[in-house]
């Protein structure tokens, strides 16, 4: 039976396409509103140039949510490859595998650098860090003191902008989870067996993953269009501009790139653009200066990708590396064949990404694309990995707010924004990494969504979206629930 209720998604990333599908499914009447003139999927867009596809950030399709994994393939039935997990550490001219394979890193540091790096973690094993407090104190008694200096300290500050002694260790703890020097060395030297319950997996030690054909966005396209063949509306480059709760509906103002404003009205509206943004937009009831102080300081971290067209030399087939060398600026490289060879038009040539972390505004975002093109030429040949010669062409792909970040006072002011929502506007969900001020991967985003659907189908609260976990998996509330709500996957300041 359908529903005669309207809804309103902001954003056409996975979270709201994900939650547009779903209603429009159920017979909702859909609109979506979306900033991008061109582009649906968010950051997991696919953008082209010349026929290169570019994916922005890297997106990798495995999640330990079935009802995630599901979702993909009703959505891309026949368009998904399986491809192989397979990313390197570059540093001081060698490659190393990541996750750190031990032997081969103690074998590739030589064997006077290997004994002090052993030593080093018995030390830490012995003497270590009790409560430790911050990323590098986490770290170091996980690898010991030499590997953390070689191995996450230059990559860590160059993403996020920070001394790694200012980042809390719940970051640390979250993204390295399970593993340990000790765990390296087990997982190189014990029996290899198939793991059958996908959910028991560590999701660092993935070796294969699936992908669509062309890039991320595929399957947003294809969502998108799902949507309007069940007679969704996607509305683009429409940026909402005000929102007004009248009663039990809700007035939404958006503005195309002509300047023309629309409004349209809904029982439920679905946000997943940054929450800074949206508290600007609410306009009635007026939010309270405390919200929107709360909101204004909520920070984000960004990056740029330059794509660099050059001759197929096979140097290396990784997704991608993370460049640990501090000489240089770029901190990961993408290998856009090794996604998927349709990313890539000609054979004859392969297309790097190189990612650079930056603030919108600082050095690096505000040079110019010939400047970062260069920038990058010069890098990527420095580092080996091709020649000048050889790269044909270039181009720069922008991304504002990437990362949400969490710095001391971040959860207060989430939890101001969330009480302010609980207790003026019971019919807006936020939703999505930006909509939560989450730093999580589309699958975690998707079940968000997934549970708001389920919560507006029910018209009532059945379940705390904020209790979904860094693994795509829900928890009730409860001491369970708890432990997974509070691990953070952004660096937050000490």
């Amino acid at each position: 039976m359908g529903f005669t209720k309207r809804i309103v998604i902001i954003g056409a990333g996975p979270a709201g396409l994900t939650s547009g599908y779903l209603l429009a499914k159920k017979g909702f009447n859909v609109t979506i509103l979306e900033a991008d003139a061109k582009y649906v999927g968010g950051i997991s867009r696919t953008e082209s140039i010349k026929g290169f596809y570019f994916d922005i950030g890297g997106h990798r399709f495995f999640s330990k949510s079935k009802e995630v994994e599901d979702f993909w393939t009703e959505i891309l039935p026949n368009d998904m490859l399986d491809r192989p997990r397979s990313s390197r550490i570059y540093y001081n001219n060698k490659f190393y595998a990541y996750p750190l394979k031990a032997f081969e890193a103690l074998f590739n540091l030589g064997i006077f650098e290997s004994i002090l790096c052993v030593l080093s973690y018995l030390k830490a094993s012995i003497f270590p860090v009790n409560d430790p407090k911050n990323f590098e104190d986490w770290v170091t008694n996980q690898f010991g003191k030499r590997l953390f200096s070689i191995f996450f300290k230059t990559y860590t500050e160059k993403v996020w902008g920070m001394d790694t002694k200012d980042i809390s260790a719940d970051w640390a703890a979250q993204r390295i989870k399970g593993l340990s020097l000790y765990s390296a060395i087990w997982n190189a030297i014990k029996p290899k067996s198939k793991v059958k319950d996908k959910s028991k997996m560590i999701k660092t030690l993935i070796d294969s993953f699936r992908y669509p054909r062309k890039g991320p966005g595929m399957m947003w396209e294809a969502c998108a269009s799902k949507i309007q063949e069940m007679g969704g509306e996607i509305k683009m480059g429409n940026l909402v501009t005000q929102l007004e709760l009248d009663g039990q509906s809700w007035k939404i103002h958006s503005q195309n790139k002509t300047g023309k404003t629309e409004v349209f009205e809904a029982e439920h509206v679905i946000s997943s653009a940054p929450i800074r943004e949206l508290f600007h937009a609410i306009k009635k009831p007026m939010v309270s200066p405390q919200a929107l102080s709360s909101a204004n300081s909520l920070r984000y971290r960004d990056f740029l990708t330059v794509a660099l067209v050059v001759t197929e030399k096979d140097i290396f087939d990784d997704n991608w590396i993370y460049i640990h060398d501090p000489s240089v600026k770029v901190g990961r490289i993408q290998n856009f064949k090794s996604w998927s060879p349709e990313m890539v038009p000609d054979p004859a040539y392969n297309c790097y990404g190189l990612e650079y972390f930056c603030f919108e505004g600082d050095g690096l975002w505000s040079s110019t694309d010939e400047e970062l093109v260069n920038l990058a030429k010069k890098e990527v040949v420095k580092l080996g990995l091709t020649k000048l010669e050889d790269i044909k062409e270039g181009f720069v792909v922008r991304q504002k707010k990437a990362y949400p970040v969490y710095d001391d006072v971040y959860q207060d002011h989430i939890d101001v924004l969330k009480a302010e929502i609980q207790g003026k506007f019971h019919n807006l969900h936020l939703v999505g990494r930006n909509g939560m001020h989450k730093y999580n991967n589309q699958d975690h985003a998707m079940m968000t969504a997934m549970l708001t659907v389920e919560n507006i189908v029910a018209d009532r609260t059945v379940f705390d979206v904020w209790n979904v976990n860094q693994d795509a998996e829900y928890h009730e509330s409860g001491e369970i629930g708890r432990e997974n709500i509070e691990e953070r996957l952004v660096p937050l300041k000490v």
